[in-house]
């Protein structure tokens, strides 16, 4: 039984210990949980052996974060993310051209342009040239790269901030209202 034992790496090993270890604090965590519900007082074992798991996590926690951290950095770096969207808006490209001209249309400041002659004309036209040049500059290999820097720095950011224990002390703020002047979409048409 020993046999497989010997063979593990040190890695294994250490792998080993700590998957046992954390199994046996969640299950302790699961009978200290039940003995409580069922009106028992919890055992001095399960109680010590749940704040152990608590160190424990606490331990590995931030190296955990940081290397998928590392791994997330790495698979963006090797995605071509606007080539996606630019692909997705040449798919649905008349579904878009069509939503812009009715949500132009509906607009409540066009109301007076939009009785100029050659109006839907004009919409069409301005529509399809955003849509073309949007198209072009996502499918460019330079916006690929401003992106993934974009990505790359952010996460690093993110990193370096696990790394030095910067989020423990932040107070999270709730986001800012939306101003009541700010332009809300319309409800939808039921079906």
């Amino acid at each position: 039984m020993s046999r497989w034992l010997e063979d593990l790496s040190t890695l294994q090993v250490l792998l080993l210990v700590l998957g046992v270890l954390l199994g046996g604090s969640v299950l302790a965590a699961i009978v200290g949980g039940v003995l409580v519900r069922l009106g028992m007082r919890r055992p001095w074992v399960v109680d010590r052996s749940s704040r152990l798991s608590m160190r424990a996590l606490g331990l590995i926690k931030r190296p955990l974060t940081i290397v998928v951290l590392d791994e997330v950095a790495a698979v963006i770096q090797t995605g071509h993310y606007t080539k996606n969207i630019s692909d997705a808006l040449l798919e649905n490209h008349d579904e878009i051209k069509a939503m812009v001209a009715e949500k132009v249309r509906s607009d409540p400041n066009a109301r007076i342009v939009s009785r100029l002659p050659g109006y839907d004309t004009i919409v069409s036209e301005v529509s399809e040239t955003v849509m073309r040049v949007l198209i072009d500059m996502l499918s460019d290999p330079r916006m690929d790269e401003l992106v993934a820097d974009l990505l790359r720095n952010n996460l690093d950011q993110i990193k370096s901030a696990v790394r030095e224990r910067a989020h423990e002390d932040v107070v999270v703020v709730p986001a800012d209202p939306v101003p009541a002047s700010a332009p809300r979409p319309r409800p939808r048409p039921g079906p």
